[in-house]
Order: structure tokens, then C-alpha cells, then sequence
């Protein structure tokens, strides 16, 4: 009759606890270690898997990035992970339609620059009818349209508008001034006259200096503006610098030719950032509509 083997002692039952213990411990130390350089779009992808590996439930928002430090880092250089724009993730992640944010976002963005190139054109538009206007004079070369920001700059020259040493216009500038008021007149702003003059001293009984040379040429160009009734009063503002601020800098008589100026400054400003927050506000209206209408198809 065959005896029975004897029975080997086995593994002591706190074996297996402890080896489930080592097990967490050494995954929780892999996950320290991943976390000193994280990489958004993985971190997700690890979160959720030991979520449901662990039976926890809980939301991690994409803008709060875990961070991490580790001892091991001291003594090890990890591979620079490709960065993943956090962006992406949290509209990856969010559950309250993220099409919205991204489109407010996108579309702010397109208002002020719809806003911006709309404001431009109309000054565009109000160059252009002066230059049609005064389309002879600028191929004559006796004045300049230039276009500042928000301001619009008429350079008279001095050449067939006033003789030299007078505040008394030609015939010829006359006309001009008259036919540019109608288009001054449709024109929002203010209206700055500015007289300029060279660096040398003036006097005679009438001027006793280029101050008051810069100072009467101006104001004969603001009067001359009023005579034709068409531009309003209280817009126009005169102003004398003699020669205070030279276009050129140069001792020669062609640079004292380009100091010796008139400039009517049409400033549109204070106009067009009131046109500008009319336009705003109907496009932001139209944003929040077609805003209201996505919800209410991502509620559907």
C-alpha cells in the first residue's frame, strides 16, 4: 500500500498581497517619472486607461496640466516630447460644444480686421475724390494728397498759390480751394490750415515775421473755404509754425521751395472710430446670433 506524499508547505498567504502592493508602487513611480516631461495628448490617453483600470471616475480638465517632479530627474535627460497645443486637447475633451469657443475666438479675430480694412477703404474713397477733383493740380505738381492713418494730408506748394512774401492768393488758388470745399464739406472731421514758411527773416510793415506770414497764408485759405458756405465754421482750425517744421533740411533754394507750404489736414479720427464701433457692434450682433443658432442645433 502506497503511503501518501507529505505535503509541501506553500507560499504564506501575505505573498500575494505584497506582490500586488510592489506592483501599484512600481506603476505609481513609472507615473511620477512620466510626469516631470508630460505630453498632453498622452497623459490623457495613460489617465484614462488606469481610470478604468482602477475603477476611478473623475474629469481632468485640459487647461489644469498635471505637473510632476521626480528625484530621477537629476540623473536622467527623457527624450523632448513633441508638444501637443492645449488647445486641441480641450476641445478634444470638453463637453459643451467647443466649435463655439474656437468660432467666437475666430470670428472676433475677422471683426476687428473686417472692422479696420472697412475703415480704411472709405478713407480711400475720400482720397480719390479729391484727387479727381483736383486732378490738374496734382499733375502740375502744385499739390500733394497724402493719406495719414486716419487723417488726410493736402499739401499746397507755395508755387501759383501766393506770392512771395504775401498772404494774398492767386486767382488760380482760389478756384482750387473753392472746388475743393465741396468735397471738404461731405467730408466728417475736423480741418486743420497750417502755414509753413523757409528760415528766412521776414519783415515789412505787414509781417513783421514768419510767424505772422505762416499765420495770414492760413488764414486766407480758412476764409477762403468759409466764402464758399459750404464747409462749417466751427471744423476749421488755423494754425501759423513759420519754420518750425521743415519738410528739408537743406541750405539750398529748392529745399526752402518745399518749406514754404500750406497743408489742410482733414483729420478722421474721432469719425471713424465711431463708424468703427457702429460697424463693431453690428457684427458682434450677427456673431452672437449665429452663436445662438449652433447651441441650439448642438442642443438638438
Amino acid at each position: 500500500m502506497d503511503l501518501p506524499e507529505e505535503e509541501k508547505p506553500g507560499s504564506p498567504a501575505w505573498v500575494v498581497t505584497f506582490a500586488d502592493l510592489m506592483s501599484l508602487l512600481m506603476c505609481f513611480f513609472v507615473l511620477l517619472l512620466s510626469f516631470s516631461e508630460i505630453d498632453a495628448m498622452k497623459f490623457k490617453q495613460i489617465a484614462g486607461e488606469l481610470s478604468k483600470a482602477f475603477g476611478v471616475q473623475r474629469e481632468v480638465p485640459a487647461l489644469d496640466t498635471p505637473m510632476g517632479t521626480s528625484p530621477i530627474f537629476e540623473r536622467f535627460s527623457p527624450g523632448k516630447p513633441e508638444p501637443t497645443p492645449v488647445d486641441s486637447v480641450r476641445q478634444q475633451t470638453t463637453e459643451q460644444a467647443p466649435q463655439l469657443e474656437t468660432l467666437r475666438g475666430q470670428t472676433e479675430s475677422e471683426i476687428e480686421k473686417k472692422v479696420e480694412e472697412t475703415t480704411q477703404k472709405q478713407i480711400e474713397v475720400s482720397v480719390q475724390a479729391l484727387q479727381e477733383v483736383l486732378a490738374s493740380e496734382l499733375e502740375e505738381g502744385r499739390l500733394q494728397i497724402d493719406q495719414d492713418r486716419k487723417r488726410i494730408i493736402i499739401r499746397v506748394e507755395e508755387k501759383g498759390s501766393f506770392p512771395s512774401g504775401s498772404a494774398d492768393m492767386t486767382d488760380a488758388f482760389y478756384d482750387m480751394l473753392d472746388r475743393m470745399a465741396e468735397v471738404l464739406a461731405q467730408l466728417p472731421g475736423e480741418i486743420a490750415i497750417e502755414g509753413h514758411t523757409d528760415d528766412v527773416p521776414i519783415s515789412t510793415p505787414r509781417f513783421r515775421s514768419n510767424w505772422d506770414l505762416s499765420a495770414a497764408r492760413a488764414s486766407s485759405v480758412a476764409n477762403a473755404l468759409l466764402a464758399s458756405q459750404s464747409v462749417e465754421p466751427n471744423r476749421l482750425r488755423v494754425q501759423g509754425y513759420a519754420e518750425t517744421r521743415p519738410r528739408a533740411t537743406e541750405d539750398t533754394p529748392e529745399a526752402r521751395a518745399l518749406n514754404r507750404r500750406v497743408e489742410i489736414i482733414v483729420d478722421l479720427s474721432g469719425p471713424a472710430e465711431e463708424y468703427e464701433q457702429r460697424l463693431r457692434e453690428l457684427m458682434e450682433k450677427d456673431l452672437q446670433n449665429l452663436t445662438q443658432e449652433l447651441e441650439l442645433r448642438s442642443g438638438a
